[in-house]
C-alpha cells in the first residue's frame, strides 16, 4: 500500500478547494480503511466552498477537511477488533454520520443524529481521496455485485429521495398521482421509487428539456416543462380537479413551494427537499393542504440505504452517472453548478 495519497481538500473557510497530497490514514482499533473506488459529488460540496467559518464552526467543522460523502469500495484494512467484513469486499459508506446510541439512533431516526452534524466530506475527512476511514462496521453497505466505481450515488442522492418517497407512501393511493418537481439527480431517483413502490401517475416537472426526457426514460408518466402560474392549472387538470396525493418538491424556492402545495389534494402529502431558500409567502391557513402532510427533513437513515442497494442490486431502478477522473475534479464540479448533468458526477479514483 502506498503511503501517501491524492485528497481534494477544503482548505479555509470561504476558499476554493484544491487537491493536495496527504499520508494514506491507518486504522486504529474498531475502524476500516476503505481504498475508494469512486465517489460521488454533490451540490452541497459548491454550498461549503461558501460556508461562513462560525456557521461551520457552530456545526463542528475543522479545517483543512477532504471533500466527498457518496463513497464506495474496498475493505482495504482492517483496525483491530473489527469483525463481520474482509479486506477486498465491495462497500459503500452510509452517508450521514450518526452514533447509534442516541434516543433518535436506537428508534431508527438516525438522520436526525444530534451527533452528525459533522461528518465524512462535511467537516472530517471524506471519500474525494484514495482511501479514508470509517468509524466501525456501522458505517459501511456491503455493496454485493454492485460497481462500487459507481454506487456512492445510492448512498445520498438515492437514499435520500427514498426517504422522501417513504414518508409519502401513506397518502398515495392506488391510481392515484405523484408529482416530482425537479428532475435532477435527487428527483429522477424520487420518480424511480414512486414507480417501483407505487401504482401512482407519476409527473416530473422541470425547467430543462434534457432532464425532463431522462425522467421519462426511467418511468414519469408525465412530464411538465417549468414552475410558473400555470404549473397549478395543468395539474389541477391533470388529476381532475382533485389534486395530487403527493407532491415531492426537490427544488425548494418560492414558487415550487407555492405551486406545490396549490396542487396537494386534502390528506395528501407534500415533502420539501430541495434548500434554495424559498419561502411561502402567504399565511398558512387556507394554503396547507388540509388534514395532510407537510415534512421536510435533511440526509437518509441507514435503512434507506440499504434498501436503495437492494432495489439497485436487483436491477428495478437505474443509476446514471457520468465518470470523472482525479484531474477532472474541476470540470465536474462546474458542470455540475450549471445544471448540465442529467445523472449524477462521480469522480472513479480506481
Amino acid at each position: 500500500m502506498a503511503e501517501t495519497q491524492r485528497a481534494y481538500r477544503m482548505i479555509g473557510w470561504g476558499e476554493a478547494p484544491r487537491a493536495e497530497t496527504m499520508p494514506v490514514p491507518e486504522p486504529g482499533p474498531g475502524q476500516i480503511l476503505v481504498r475508494v473506488a469512486g465517489c460521488g459529488l454533490c451540490r452541497s460540496d459548491l454550498t461549503m466552498r461558501r460556508m461562513p467559518q462560525a456557521a461551520g464552526e457552530s456545526l463542528g467543522w475543522r479545517m483543512p477537511f477532504t471533500l466527498g460523502h457518496e463513497t464506495a469500495g474496498w475493505v482495504a484494512e482492517l483496525g483491530a477488533g473489527v469483525t463481520g467484513t474482509a479486506e477486498g469486499d465491495p462497500v459503500a459508506l452510509v452517508s450521514p454520520t450518526s452514533c447509534g446510541t442516541c434516543w433518535f439512533c436506537v428508534r431508527g431516526l438516525d438522520n436526525n443524529c444530534p451527533h452528525g452534524l459533522a461528518g465524512r466530506g462535511y467537516g472530517l475527512d471524506g471519500g474525494l481521496a484514495d482511501y479514508v476511514l470509517v468509524s466501525g462496521r456501522r458505517g459501511l453497505i456491503p455493496l454485493g455485485g454492485l460497481d462500487p466505481r459507481q454506487a456512492g450515488p445510492l448512498t445520498d442522492a438515492g437514499a435520500t429521495a427514498y426517504h422522501a418517497v417513504r414518508r409519502a407512501l401513506p397518502r398515495i393511493t392506488p391510481g392515484g398521482t405523484a408529482v416530482v418537481v425537479g428532475a435532477g439527480g435527487l428527483g429522477a431517483f424520487a420518480v424511480q421509487f414512486l414507480r417501483v413502490l407505487t401504482t401512482a401517475r407519476v409527473v416530473a416537472v422541470d425547467p430543462s428539456s434534457i432532464r425532463l426526457a431522462y425522467a421519462a426514460s426511467v418511468g414519469a408518466h408525465e412530464q411538465m416543462s417549468g414552475v410558473d402560474e400555470s404549473t397549478t392549472v395543468r395539474l389541477r387538470e391533470l388529476t381532475g380537479g382533485t389534486g395530487a396525493d403527493a407532491v415531492l418538491d426537490f427544488v425548494g424556492t418560492d414558487a415550487t413551494i407555492a405551486a406545490g402545495l396549490a396542487v396537494v389534494r386534502p390528506g395528501g402529502a407534500y415533502g420539501l427537499v430541495g434548500s434554495s431558500g424559498g419561502r411561502l409567502q402567504a399565511p398558512w391557513f387556507g394554503k396547507l393542504p388540509r388534514d395532510g402532510d407537510v415534512y421536510t427533513f435533511q440526509g437518509s437513515t441507514i435503512a434507506d440505504a440499504q434498501e436503495v442497494i437492494a432495489l439497485a442490486g436487483a436491477g428495478l431502478i437505474r443509476n446514471q452517472v457520468e465518470e470523472f477522473d482525479f484531474d477532472g475534479i474541476e470540470e465536474a464540479y462546474e458542470r455540475l453548478a450549471s445544471g448540465m448533468l442529467t445523472g449524477r458526477a462521480v469522480v472513479v479514483l480506481d
